[in-house]
């Protein structure tokens, strides 16, 4: 029983699920861990409600039969790691976020909300997002298998690190290619246009004259010193006050005394010299400390006109950021140092359509040996991959898992190269091949499914239908073809053979609960509780006894 062994794989794509009156589930959190989580139950206790959440995430519709007894809505919530691009949630994105939190309500009325970091968004948008790191069986993962970007995705994962180093260099030279065609456009569409750009160049010069690196966040700096002058003043005069008052004895003047009292001592207790030296020493720093606060008081000044003056400077650089549409000060400066190199280039004669045509040719150059370069590989790997494929559906009971992995060239050039990849099986002999999401359904798609993200990897992984009509030998095989995936990525598998949850990393159970109304409860299972688990999944004690006699 059990894991072998912590897996490999250590993201926690998915770190964390919560469930809010959702059908029969009045509240549940489930903190999944890396590797292979199994969630298992009784037919009829509400494993299928695990999979409506997550289909929920995944762009589900929703209606009013998703909402509990226990509230006016439904509410779904996950926590997640940030893919790599995020165009989509990007604007809604909370600075220094390290992960990604989408959510779903559903209301009585059957109206369903999208959200992105508790704001409103697209269902769509959150939907594209989590669909970027998690993938789940049945008609999600059809439509996910249909998609060719999908699919090419895939072959380049198993191609491995420096495949997807590529593919990234390809989206950038990508998105500079079509910067350059704007450029370029822009230019030679209209010599009124090219005036007004040369007219911007110079005005983002002028208004960003004296601008230097840094100097906004000095200003901010200072202005919260002027901001606070009579707070500092308070606290430095208290703080010199009571080391040194005008009247009475301070913390200086105490321990100046105690010093005069243990000096004469010294020469009769030697012992007493180190408490002496310390004495005359903190008398020493505290003098220093109180002479510095006097300087701090004597520096400071209310000075209306110098706040008044760092306010403009600061709506100055605002004001210039909106105008030129800059996130942020050093993205101004850098424009203003681009905008400097091009008029450099204007007065010693360079024609601005020119160098953008220059820009444009270079640009599509490095889109198309990139494109080759993807292509080479795809090329070299594709066989491999499809046999591996082909021989992990075999051992999944899926006939003679014959697999083919066609690459397709497309006219014109994208982010991930000028491919297409197609994956065609034909799960029995006889049949013609046919693409993926076509041929299979159910619990065959939910096999292929696993077979290819054994091969490629993944993120995050959820099969509902992993064990539809599968027992015996096949039951095993696919137990440890998931527990040979959850070495390299996150699983999630709601299940009822023991064969399966006898290998996770995490045991949760979904159990229903009498009572009015009637709820279901999920938990994570400690050793005891699996145990125990895995024998009512077994067929229960005096089965397995009837079994052993």
């Amino acid at each position: 029983m059990g894991g072998v062994g912590p897996p490999d794989y250590d993201r926690c794509v998915l770190r964390r699920l919560r469930i809010e009156n959702l059908v029969l589930i009045r509240e549940a959190e489930l903190e999944l861990a890396p590797g292979l989580n199994a969630i298992t139950g009784e037919t009829g206790a509400g494993k299928t409600i695990l999979a409506q959440a997550f289909g929920l995430l995944l762009g589900a519709k929703g209606d009013d039969s998703y909402v509990g007894a226990a509230g006016e809505e439904a509410y779904v919530e996950a926590e997640l790691d940030l893919a790599e691009e995020l165009e989509e949630l990007a604007e809604l994105r909370p600075e220094d976020e390290d992960a990604l939190v989408v959510s779903r309500r559903v209301f009585a009325d059957g109206r369903t909300r999208a959200y992105a970091w508790g704001r409103a968004a697209a269902r769509e948008d959150v939907a594209a997002a989590v669909e970027r790191v998690v993938a789940m069986s049945g008609q999600f993962e059809q439509r996910r298998l249909a998609k060719p970007s999908y699919q090419l995705e895939v072959l380049d994962r198993f191609c491995g690190e420096e495949q997807l180093a590529r593919r990234a260099a390809a989206r950038t030279a990508w998105r500079e290619l079509r910067a350059a065609r704007r450029r370029l456009d822009e230019l030679t569409a209209n010599a009124a246009f090219a005036e007004a750009r040369l007219a911007e160049l110079r005005a983002l010069v002028e208004d960003t004259e004296g601008m230097e690196p840094g100097a906004e966040e000095q200003l901010r700096a200072v202005r919260e010193r002027h901001r606070h002058v009579a707070e500092l003043a308070a606290g430095a005069a208290e703080a010199a006050e009571a080391l040194a008052p005008d009247d009475g004895e301070g913390a200086t003047g105490l321990v100046a005394l105690a010093e005069r009292s243990v000096a004469p001592l010294e020469r009769l207790a030697p012992e007493l010299q180190r408490a002496g030296d310390e004495l005359r020493d903190v008398e020493l720093r505290l003098r220093e400390t109180t002479s510095d606060l006097h300087a701090f008081l004597a520096s400071l000044e209310a000075e209306p006109e110098r706040l008044e003056q760092l306010e403009g400077e600061l709506d100055r650089i605002a004001e210039t950021k909106r105008r030129f549409r800059c996130a942020t000060y050093d993205e101004l400066l850098a424009r203003r140092a681009e905008a400097e190199a091009e008029l450099a280039a204007l007065e010693g004669g360079s024609d601005p359509a020119e160098v953008a045509a220059r820009e444009l040719a270079a640009a599509e150059e490095r889109v198309h040996a990139l494109a080759l370069e993807l292509r080479a590989e795809r090329n070299a790997a594709g066989p491999a991959f499809a046999d591996a494929v082909a021989a992990e559906l075999r051992g999944v009971g899926m006939g003679e898992g014959e697999f083919v992995c066609e690459l397709r060239e497309r006219d014109e050039p994208g982010s991930t190269g000028a491919d297409e990849a197609v994956f065609l099986v034909r799960p029995n002999a006889g049949l013609p091949f046919a693409q993926v999401a076509e041929t299979a359904s159910g619990g065959e798609l939910s096999r292929i499914a696993l077979a290819i993200a054994a091969v490629a990897g993944g993120d995050t992984i959820v099969f509902d239908e992993i064990d539809a009509g599968v027992g015996g030998e096949t039951a095993h095989a696919v137990g440890a073809l998931l527990r040979r995936l959850a070495e390299h990525a996150q699983v999630v598998t709601i299940t009822h053979l023991p064969q399966i949850a006898a290998l996770a990393d995490r045991h949760f159970r979904v159990e229903k609960t009498p009572g009015d109304p009637t709820h279901t409860r999920i938990e994570q299972l400690g050793d005891d509780e699996r145990k125990a688990e895995l024998e009512r999944m077994l067929g229960g004690q005096e089965f397995l006894a009837a079994v052993r006699g």
